[in-house]
Parts: structure tokens; C-alpha cells; sequence
């Protein structure tokens, strides 16, 4: 069995790539990634707009909300682009590539012509395996001012297609329909497309009345992310004949292997490095192993985009009233939350205990909600 891919003509050893940030900045960093088992990594962006070279203190704020127990939480953050010049940039990239075997991909955010030219020129010399176009950097000048980004995704692949290496643009999940931005990176040569780049968010400090951290706008992503990353990847896939990279969302092997499901080559990590330490690509890729092994697989190859054909469309969903909720009584310790929550009526109380009456629409809400498990839907 192997765990290694093919991500726009480039084999990787397996389909983890560490994301673009300053967990890969420093050519130290993208050795640590490799010595944890890294498939490849992004090395953190270079822009050309030199004030985002520097970031504000402090920058990182997780933030936790959720209902019933349930928490969700989101890294919230301002961390900005490398801090070097552009020979900088690649005299470091040039350092890495001395140090590991992996891929290395350069990450690139340019705002004119030229510099987008001058760049992808200096990292193919001194050695990128390819290039990401980052035109989607959630606190950048082209999210941040509105620009159209499929006239961006035009521009930056025009400007650099002189290179020979792989150009892959990482999308905005702020779109109307990333479809489109997809197909545009196909139609103008570009080598794949990474699904996708972190939201812009805003957070309040109440007592301030101001925005937390720095005082604006900043990226905001987490485990929550990667339901969106998901529904969008099983859309595209069928359509594109470039390969995708997931990125958003992902936390655990079940994760990485629901986005080769779902019909990703590869899959970005970086908020679960950032919150777990590098070791935790050791255990990313344990669980995608043993996946395939557990399943009888013998390559990713076998389950790329398998669920895109199971994934009915709303004229094919089932929609009789299939089951109802039963109560198991000696469970049940009358704590009210599905009494609380069945807006059907179906839930009553009588004799000191709860039970499930003839309203119910089986929905699964009072199921999902008790916290005893003492709730489970039955066929009719």
C-alpha cells in the first residue's frame, strides 16, 4: 500500500502539505516539517506590498462559542507575510531545498505585473518545485479592496507563465461561485487550484466597542471550515481536469481522507500544526493508512472523488417519514434539553418521565441534542 500522489506532475510521498504560514517561513521550519512527514510544504508567502511584511502583536486569538456543551473553536488571526525581500525570499527557499527532499512550493502575492514576474523567475531558480499564486490571502490587497479575483487569477498566471514549474492558485472561498474562479485558473494553463484560503472575520470587544487584536479585519478559520471546503471540492471535481488541494478545516485523518473522498489530490494543514505541534502530520498520516488499510485499498487513487456519485440532488432526496425517536427510559434522566427543543410538540412529559408522542416528524434533533444517549431514531 502507498500513501504517495501525483499533485500537478510533482510525486509526493503522501498527500499532506503544510500550509503556507509561519510555520513553514524559514528554511529550519520546512525541515521540521519533513522530519514529521510532510508530503510538502508552502513555503510562507512572500508580497510584494512591503508594509504587510510585518505583523502586529499580538496577533493570534482563538475564540469559543457553541450550544448544549458543544463548543467550536476558530484561530482567529493577523499573521502577516514573510518578512523578506524578494532575494531574501529565495536565498531561503534555496537554503530548504538544500536540507530536505521533499517538495517545496513558494507562495507568491504580488500586485504588479512585474514583481508577479520577477518572482516566479527568482523561485524557479533557486530551485521551487512550483509555485502557489496566493491572490487570496484573506487580509490582502486584493480581498481587501474588492478586486474582481478572476481578472487577478488572469493577471497573475499571464505574468508568470514563462516559468516551467507548476502554477497553482489558491481560491477565496468568498465568492459568489468558486466554479467560476476555477474554471478560470484551467482555461488560462494554470497547473491546479488549492480550495481554499482562510475567511476575513471580525471580532468586537464589547468593553472597547472596537475590533479585537490590531483593530481591524483578520483571516479566521478552524475545524468548522472544512464542511464548506468539502461541499465545494464535490462540486468542482467532476468538472475540472486539474487537480485540487483541500485547505480549510482539516484536523484528523478522517478529515484528510473525507477531501480525497470528496475529490482533492492533496490536502493542506496548517491550524492544527499551528495548535498541535508539527507531530501531529505523524499521526494525520497514521490515520489515513490505516483507512486504506482497514478498507482494502491499495492507493488514494482508488477513492478519489468516490462520493461525488452518491450525492443526490434535491429532486432525488427520499422524502417520506422514514423513523420517529424512542426513548430508552432507563437512560433518560428527565434533564428536559429534547423537551426544550422538539418544535413539533412530539416530546411530553407524563408520570414524571418523557416520551416521544404521534407528532413526532422524526427529524434526529432530540437525538443529536441528549446528552445521555439515551435517545435513538427507529425505523416505522
Amino acid at each position: 500500500m502507498s500513501l504517495d500522489v501525483n499533485y500537478a506532475g510533482i510525486r509526493l510521498k503522501n498527500p499532506l502539505i503544510v500550509s503556507s504560514a509561519g510555520i513553514v517561513g524559514y528554511a529550519h521550519q520546512i525541515k521540521k516539517a519533513e522530519d514529521y512527514g510532510a508530503g510538502a510544504v508552502v513555503m510562507k508567502s512572500f508580497f510584494e506590498e512591503e508594509i504587510c511584511r510585518e505583523a502586529p502583536t499580538p496577533r493570534f486569538k482563538i475564540l469559543k462559542r457553541g450550544y448544549n456543551g458543544n463548543s467550536s473553536s476558530t484561530l482567529y488571526s493577523y499573521e502577516q507575510a514573510s518578512e523578506l525581500g524578494p532575494e531574501e525570499y529565495a536565498e531561503e527557499l534555496s537554503k530548504a531545498k538544500s536540507l530536505v527532499k521533499i517538495p517545496i512550493f513558494a507562495s507568491l502575492n504580488c500586485v504588479t505585473p512585474d514583481m508577479w514576474n520577477r518572482m516566479s523567475h527568482l523561485v524557479e531558480e533557486a530551485g521551487a518545485d512550483g509555485i502557489e499564486l496566493n491572490v487570496s490571502c484573506p487580509h490582502g490587497v486584493h480581498i481587501m479592496e474588492g478586486r474582481a479575483l478572476k481578472d487577478e487569477i488572469k493577471k497573475a498566471l499571464e505574468a508568470t507563465q514563462e516559468v516551467r514549474i507548476p502554477r497553482i492558485v489558491k481560491l477565496s472561498p468568498q465568492t459568489s461561485d468558486p466554479m467560476i474562479e476555477a474554471n478560470v485558473v484551467e482555461e488560462n494553463n494554470g497547473s491546479g487550484i488549492v480550495m481554499f484560503n482562510r475567511f476575513t472575520g471580525l471580532d468586537i470587544d464589547l468593553e472597547k466597542e472596537a475590533p479585537i487584536l490590531h483593530g481591524g479585519y483578520a483571516g479566521h478559520g478552524g475545524a468548522w471550515a472544512i464542511y464548506y471546503v468539502l461541499r465545494w471540492i464535490s462540486t468542482v471535481y467532476p468538472h475540472l481536469h486539474i487537480p485540487i488541494a483541500a485547505s480549510g478545516g482539516v484536523t484528523d485523518g478522517k478529515d484528510a481522507i473525507k477531501c480525497i473522498l470528496a475529490g482533492a489530490t492533496t490536502v493542506q494543514i496548517c491550524t492544527v500544526v499551528i495548535l498541535k505541534g508539527y507531530e501531529v502530520i505523524q499521526k494525520i498520516n497514521k490515520e489515513i493508512f490505516e483507512f486504506l488499510d482497514e478498507k482494502g485499498y491499495q492507493s488514494l487513487d482508488e477513492i478519489r472523488g468516490k462520493v461525488t456519485g452518491k450525492i443526490l440532488s434535491y429532486k432525488e432526496v427520499d422524502r417520506r417519514r422514514l423513523y420517529m425517536a424512542y426513548i430508552d427510559q432507563e437512560k433518560c434522566n428527565q434533564c428536559n434539553i429534547c423537551y426544550k427543543a422538539c418544535y413539533s410538540g412530539a416530546i411530553e412529559k407524563r408520570d414524571g418521565r418523557i416520551y416521544v408522542n404521534s407528532n413526532c416528524v422524526g427529524c434526529g434533533l432530540c437525538a443529536e441534542l441528549c446528552p445521555r444517549r439515551a435517545i435513538e431514531l427507529v425505523g416505522l
